[in-house]
């Protein structure tokens, strides 16, 4: 009989962001993978729960079958009180995409809540998925989680058709992500007020409603710049809307201050683009250095030679392109991820823990 667990994900599963995206994709697949698996959605709250949102979240867990492996995603899981952990009987896995005190635009005080809450509730988990070897080594170096707890299952990517570019010029630079502060959308835009003189257009993809302030001050920074012809938001899209946007980009940018992984760079990669991103976190590694331009996270300057390099050497952008494609074939697919997932829970269903 396969393994039975339970996906306890807060919110709407059908968000568009990475994090949700991952859940999707590998909720799909588990039971062909041998791990019979149901959803539970748990409150829209986290990662800042109030009192009701967690009484809630752990009756939830507590009622799935006493023999149920319970993944949690770590969005929710890590933001629990770990002292009510241990109520919940059934055995724990949970999903860090990337560690939630290491969001930017928090509060010091927030920060060192969320760090602090996430290291004692990481110590409650019987084993622990990430998406990323650097996560990895984040939560074993600074979260005091053994590395033989931890196992890494990197988000699959889509095979997908070469980009064919905007056809000439100005040439078309693509951004992809929520326009919130880790993303750091102000410093590429930024870095393009000094390049004014130069042919481009930059077109940014993602939800302008998770922090309306940072897109707020965007626009107003945009407009102050004079470059509101040439900065377009053009808000979260589709899965066909979004490959459109891939395949006539000329070259993709991600100013990221952090990733767990970066799964719109894999997708960069995918449609053979040539990149340029930050060491943000998992951005350094999972753009290989053929295929991209890599510059500190948050520095404008450092960008802004990086973008003035690129957009004006097209070998060099067809040598990128070329390493991004290349990288691509390499990939891991949806299938592989779910697999390392069921083995997981596959594992600790068989454990005494």
């Amino acid at each position: 009989m396969p393994a039975r667990a339970v996906f306890a994900i807060p919110g709407d599963i059908n968000t568009l962001t990475g994090g949700y995206g991952y859940d999707r994709r590998v909720l799909a697949l588990l039971g062909e993978c041998g791990a019979r698996t149901d959803h539970q959605r748990l409150p829209d709250s986290y990662p800042f729960p109030d009192e009701e949102d967690v009484a809630e979240t752990l009756s939830a867990l507590s009622a799935a079958p006493a023999d149920a492996v319970l993944l949690i995603d770590g969005l929710a899981y890590c933001a629990l009180p770990a002292a009510a952990i241990p109520s919940i009987k059934q055995k724990i896995i949970a999903l860090v995409h990337h560690p939630l005190g290491l969001e930017a635009g928090l509060t010091p005080a927030q920060s060192a809540a969320l760090i602090a809450g996430e290291r004692a509730a990481l110590a409650h988990a019987a084993r622990i998925i990430v998406t990323s070897v650097p996560t990895r080594d984040t939560l074993v170096a600074d979260f005091g989680v053994a590395a033989a707890r931890i196992t890494i299952a990197e988000p699959g990517t889509d095979p997908a058709a070469r980009a064919v570019g905007g056809g000439g010029v100005p040439l078309s630079i693509l951004s992809v992500g929520s326009i919130v502060p880790r993303k750091a959308f102000s410093v590429l835009v930024e870095a393009l007020s000094g390049l004014a003189d130069k042919p481009w257009r930059l077109r940014i993809a993602g939800s302008a409603d998770r922090s309306t302030a940072t897109a707020a001050a965007l626009r107003a920074q945009i407009a102050a710049a004079g470059l509101q012809e040439r900065i377009v938001l053009i808000g979260e899209l589709g899965p066909r809307e979004l490959e459109g946007a891939y395949a006539s980009a000329d070259l993709f940018v991600l100013p990221s201050l952090y990733e767990g992984y970066g799964m719109v760079l894999a997708e960069a990669l995918a449609h053979g683009l040539p990149i340029i991103c930050t060491t943000g976190g998992a951005a350094g590694r999972t753009v290989p250095d053929g295929a991209g331009i890599k510059v500190p996270p948050g520095d404008a300057a450092a960008l802004q030679g990086a973008l003035a390099r690129v957009l004006g050497d097209a070998p060099l952008r067809a040598r990128l392109a070329d390493g991004a494609w290349t990288a691509a074939q390499k990939l891991p697919r949806w299938r592989d991820t779910a697999a390392i997932v069921a083995d997981v829970i596959l594992g600790v269903a068989g454990e005494k823990i």
